[in-house]
Formats: structure tokens, C-alpha cells, sequence
């Protein structure tokens, strides 16, 4: 090891990248003893390059993760947005068929919430009481059926 490697802390750093490298390099080559060997003499030229290569790597990472995440961001605001419209179009429903419910139904309907059963199938098992309200969209289908 050269002691003029050593002179600065960011010297340092830079040494012992350029052996992690080696051992990397060789270790991906599969050779135990690789005989690749740096010029320790080398002016400070090949630290500045060896930096820039480091962060223009870097710079490619973060853009491919930053075209990635904005990807994933688009997506998610669409499904945000059709999950929006889907609840309003819900709650819209639900507030009609509590407008053209029977007090009883309600009531009843309460009641099978509280204790947990299924409100669906008891809903469609109860005979009308009083007079009965049909949708626009029942009478056109009873119509033409």
C-alpha cells in the first residue's frame, strides 16, 4: 500500500473503492488471484474520472427510479380516481333506496345490522307493506317483459 494514498481522509475513501472495485471485478470474473493491478502514482486526474463515472451512475439510477415512481404515481392517481366517481355513484344509490324504503324496511334493516346478519337476503325474503314505489328503470323492464 502507498503511503501518499493516504494523505486525506477522501483519499482514503477513494482507495479503498478502487479495492472494493478490484476485488469486485475480480470476484465477478471468477478468478481468486486476478492480477489487475491500479497505479497507485497516477495523478489526481483518474480520482476526479473515477468519481464522475460513480456519479453518473448515480444519476441514472435516481432518473430510472424517478421515471419509475412518477409512473406508479400516475396510476395511482387514476385508480384514486375512479374509486372517487365509484363512491359517489354509491352513495348516490344508497340515498335513493333510503328515500324509497318503508319506515318498517328500515327499521328492520337497522335491526339485522345491529345483529350482524345479512341484510341482502332478510330484505328480499319480507312481503311489501303498504303501497309499493318501483323505479323508472323496473317499470320499463316489467313493460317490456
Amino acid at each position: 500500500m502507498n503511503s501518499q494514498c493516504y494523505t486525506v481522509a477522501m483519499d482514503l475513501g477513494v482507495c479503498q473503492l478502487r479495492n472494493f472495485s478490484i476485488s469486485f471485478l475480480s470476484s465477478v470474473l471468477g478468478k481468486e488471484s486476478a492480477t489487475v493491478t491500479v497505479d497507485n502514482s497516477s495523478s489526481g486526474a483518474s480520482v476526479v474520472a473515477i468519481d464522475n463515472k460513480i456519479e453518473q451512475a448515480m444519476d441514472l439510477v435516481k432518473s430510472h427510479l424517478m421515471y419509475a415512481v412518477r409512473e406508479e404515481v400516475e396510476v395511482l392517481k387514476e385508480q384514486i380516481k375512479e374509486l372517487m366517481e365509484r363512491n359517489t355513484q354509491l352513495e348516490q344509490e344508497n340515498n335513493l333506496l333510503k328515500t324509497l324504503a318503508s319506515p318498517e324496511q328500515m327499521a328492520q334493516f337497522q335491526a339485522q345490522v345491529q345483529t350482524g346478519g345479512s341484510p341482502t337476503g332478510a330484505a328480499q325474503a319480507l312481503p311489501p307493506s303498504g303501497p309499493t314505489q318501483v323505479l323508472p328503470s323496473a317499470q320499463n323492464s316489467g313493460a317490456s317483459g
